[in-house]
């Protein structure tokens, strides 16, 4: 028996037992097979998306920690033991030099502290008499200032009126008590000789004119001697911070020596450094491991991962690898065959013992691995040469030739690299023409100079520089008539301008293209791959739409077919009867 409502369709099928709602479903189930395979396919973009936002967040993180250490001062960790540390220490950066100094303190730096003679049994003692008001004047570093105290100040509030001034030179003001009284003492905040402080003659204020006050302390410049000079007098400096003494050496005075002289011995901390080189070595890992993982080929299922072959993630691979296998960019590979060695006695990774597992059958396959001896024994032939191959920061030079000498460039527009330069000088010495990097340079016959120009040009609305010498000053040495260097001189004997830049001043540069919001590799698969989604969402809502369509159609007709067919029953019945009627007759 059907059971069948117009309106909202709904029936449970014929008396025989049909059921046209599971009927329905089924239909149903099976165009729903064309969404269930877009939404499949969608995810699988979906994935590709998730897993370029973990690998740019990778990049990101090796960008960072590379970031932590591109400069030598940074990689080249140096320290500092002193004899008597509590009364002088030092730190290093890596311009000193390994060796050991004395230093002999006369005396410290000091600012100067005056205190009042007059206590006052509380802080909110009054020092005006209410309604008269007074003036506090003072004299810092030969400047002379002047404030008003109102009738009523308290102690405390003059303390506040000195230290909030707004025009306050550098002096504060403090309460000190000796158990039973409070009295207001007045300092310089800066130290050395010419850090004076001194009540003004124009103060009115009763209980603190100059003869209230007592010289505490009195401001004076630190004075000492390093390696024994100056021999006979003292290095006065207005600071118990001491740079620019010995190179790279910066000393932080504690106290009198009392006429004996402190031990400083610079050393190179080879265990920093070798710290410094195993992260840059984990952090590249990071980024290589993810890399493998999701380009992997498995060759027994024969079975890729989610972006084997894709074209983007395959370049970024390529791209750092380099990097860690090229020479450093301005680097040149050690020569000593010629009448005086030149290059760089380490120019790859490879030589401090950085090298890529090439066992397939290897965990570590693909990976960096550090050849802990090899690094041992870099570090112990040239420490300072180790720290130059990793964050040498366009450290200028000149290769193949003693005719030119690097003099400067311009920071963030000439970039790493080595230019072929040529030059011709006339009878006179004066240059007459000179080319960098195939660009004609401009020419300072006054300091004997000659300059990479800009070449821009336009890309778009943007200029964009065509010539990464420009900006490279090189001073012309030999100005002997003739051109430099001579006609048929082959490339490898060129004389170049050279801009050193370490490994991860390189790493640091590839990773900003790479993981540019706007022009980077990923960026731009990630919208290709956003616009593909789009589309399959596109598609599906047109699939949902088309079955919902669908459905409700098939309802109408299997309802129609269920009245029919209920008609039918009924008439089916009547006929029944009325034969089994004539059959009893």
């Amino acid at each position: 028996m059907s059971d069948y409502t117009s309106g909202q369709i709904n029936f449970a099928g014929l008396g025989n037992g049909t059921d046209f709602n599971q009927l329905i479903d089924g239909m149903i189930k099976i165009e729903r097979n064309r969404v269930v395979r877009l939404e499949s396919w969608k995810s699988e973009w979906e994935a590709k998306v998730e897993a370029f936002n973990e690998l740019n967040t990778r990049m990101l993180s090796l960008k960072s920690t590379m970031e932590g250490m591109n400069t030598v001062n940074e990689f080249l960790t140096k320290s500092v033991t002193s004899t008597y540390s509590d009364v002088v220490s030092a730190t290093a950066d890596s311009s000193a030099e390994v060796a050991s100094h004395t230093v002999r303190i006369n005396q410290l730096a000091q600012n100067a502290i005056l205190t009042n003679q007059n206590g006052y049994l509380a802080t909110d003692a009054e020092v005006t008499a209410s309604g008269a008001g007074a003036t506090f004047e003072y004299s810092y570093q030969g400047v002379s200032h002047s404030l008003n105290v109102p009738g009523g100040t308290t102690l405390q509030g003059l303390q506040n009126l000195i230290n909030n001034d707004p025009d306050n030179p550098g002096v504060k003001a403090s309460l000190i008590s000796d158990g039973s009284e409070v009295y207001l003492q007045f300092r310089g905040m800066d130290l050395g000789e010419d850090a004076t402080l001194e009540i003004g003659a124009g103060t009115t204020l009763s209980g603190f004119t100059a003869a209230d006050f007592d010289v505490t302390q009195s401001n004076q410049n630190a004075e000492l001697r390093v390696n024994g000079w100056p021999t006979s007098d003292w290095i006065s400096v207005p600071s118990n911070t001491v740079t620019g003494i010995v190179d790279g050496l910066t000393l932080n005075l504690k106290g009198s020596s009392l006429g004996t002289d402190i031990s400083l011995t610079v050393n190179t901390d080879k265990e920093a450094v070798k710290e410094n080189v195993r992260t840059f070595v984990d952090q590249i890992n990071e980024v290589r491991k993810y890399i493998l993982e999701i380009t992997n080929f498995d060759t027994v299922e024969e079975e890729g991962s989610l972006l084997t072959g894709n074209y983007g993630v395959e370049m970024i691979s390529q791209n750092l690898k380099n990097i860690a296998s090229e020479k450093g960019l301005g680097f040149f590979y050690y020569d000593d065959s010629g009448a005086a060695p030149q290059g760089d006695v380490f120019s790859s990774l490879s030589q401090v013992g950085i090298l890529t597992d090439a066992d397939e059958n290897s965990p570590t396959a693909g990976l960096l691995q550090v050849d802990e001896e090899r690094l041992d024994e870099a570090l112990a032939e040239d420490t300072d040469a180790v720290a130059k191959l990793f964050s040498a920061d366009h450290e200028g030079g000149v290769y193949n030739t003693n005719d030119l000498a690097y003099y400067s460039h311009i920071d963030s527009i000439t970039q790493a690299g080595s230019y072929k330069v040529k030059y011709t000088v006339d009878g006179s010495g004066e240059i007459t023409e000179a080319w960098i990097n195939g660009f004609k340079a401009s020419i300072d016959n006054v300091n004997h100079r000659i300059t990479s120009p800009s070449n821009k040009v336009a890309v778009g609305d943007t200029l964009v520089e065509q010539n990464p010498s420009a900006g490279l000053v090189l001073d012309v040495l030999n100005r002997a008539p003739g051109t430099y260097p001579p006609s048929g001189t082959s490339d490898e004997d060129y004389p170049l301008g050279v801009l050193k830049q370490g490994k991860t001043g390189q790493f640091i540069n590839e990773l900003k293209e790479l993981t540019n919001e706007n022009t980077g590799p990923l960026h731009i698969l990630e919208e290709n791959y956003e616009d593909i989604m789009d589309m399959i969402d596109d598609k599906i809502a047109y699939e949902e739409k088309r079955i919902t369509k669908m459905e409700r159609t098939l309802k109408e007709k299997f309802a129609r077919l269920d009245a029919l067919l209920g008609q039918y029953e009924g008439q089916s019945a009547q006929l029944t009867s009325q034969i089994s009627q004539m059959s009893q007759g």
